[in-house]
C-alpha cells in the first residue's frame, strides 16, 4: 500500500542498523548482566520526528496509561487508517493537529497548556522534521526552542526519532530513584544524582536506562500513588 517504499527502505534503521553499541562498556554489574540477556537489544530511529514528539508531549506530567489512551483516542477520532488489512490507525496530519480546536483535545483528556505545544509544533512542522538530519545536541537546541519543550520531551522524541542512544530524561519522575537505586543502591535520588551515576557511560546514557528497565529495576515505592487526572471541563 501508500509508504511501502518508504517502510522497506527505513527497516534497517527501524531494526538498529545504525546503533554503534561498539564504544559500550557496561560497569556495574547490574547492567552487564541486562546487557547479556539481551543480546538482540538494538536502539532504532524512525526519522519521524513529529510522530515521537506528540507522544511526548501528551505524556508531561502525567501517568504514561493516561497518555498512552489520549494516542489512541486521538489516532482514532482525528487521524487516517492505516493501508493494509490491520485495523491500524495513524496519527494526525500536521494540519490536522494544527487546526483542531480545543474542546476536541478536551475530549481525548489533553488539556489546553498540551494542547497548545502540539498545535504549535505541528504549525512548523517542517522544522520539526529537519532534526532527523541534525547531530543529537543541534537537534535538541531545535526542539528546545520551541516553547513547551524542555529536556524530558526532548529525550524523549530523540531515543525513538534519530536513535539518540545518549537521550536522558531528565526530570522523570521515576528515572532519577531507579538509576540512584540500580547504580549506587540509593532509594531516592535527583537529577543530578542520576546524571552523575550516568556519566561513565557518556553517550549510551539512553541505553543504559532503557536495560534497567528491560532488566525490571524499580526503586522502593514510598507513600500512595497518584491519581489520576482528567482536564474533561478544562
Amino acid at each position: 500500500g501508500p509508504g511501502s517504499d518508504r517502510v522497506i527502505e527505513q527497516a534497517p534503521k527501524l531494526l538498529g542498523s545504525e546503533d554503534d553499541r561498539s564504544s559500550f562498556e557496561p560497569q556495574h554489574d547490574i547492567i552487564a548482566d541486562a546487557h547479556r540477556r539481551n543480546p538482540g537489544f538494538r536502539i532504532g530511529r524512525t526519522d519521524r520526528v513529529l510522530d515521537a514528539l506528540v507522544p511526548a508531549i501528551l505524556g508531561q506530567k502525567i501517568q504514561s496509561k493516561l497518555a498512552n489512551e489520549s494516542l489512541r483516542k486521538l489516532s482514532w477520532y482525528f487521524g487516517e487508517r492505516a493501508p493494509g488489512p490491520h485495523k491500524l490507525w495513524l496519527q494526525p496530519t500536521p494540519e490536522r493537529l494544527a487546526e483542531l480546536p480545543f474542546h476536541d483535545w478536551h475530549r481525548i483528556n489533553v488539556e489546553r497548556k498540551r494542547a497548545t505545544i502540539i498545535r504549535r509544533a505541528a504549525e512548523r512542522a517542517n522544522r520539526i522534521e529537519e532534526c532527523a538530519s541534525m547531530t543529537p545536541a543541534d537537534a535538541a537546541r531545535r526542539l528546545q526552542a520551541f516553547a513547551g519543550i524542555g529536556p524530558w520531551t526532548t529525550a524523549r522524541t530523540l531515543m525513538p526519532a534519530i536513535g539518540d542512544a545518549d537521550s536522558v530524561m531528565v526530570g522523570d519522575f521515576h528515572l532519577k530513584n531507579t538509576v540512584s537505586w540500580a547504580l549506587a543502591g540509593e532509594p531516592r535520588g535527583t537529577d543530578e544524582r542520576m546524571l552523575e551515576l550516568l556519566e561513565p557511560y557518556a553517550g549510551h546514557r539512553g541505553r543504559v536506562t532503557m536495560l534497567l528497565k528491560m532488566a525490571g529495576v524499580k526503586a522502593p515505592a514510598y507513600g500512595p500513588r497518584l491519581s489520576h487526572m482528567h482536564f474533561e471541563n478544562r
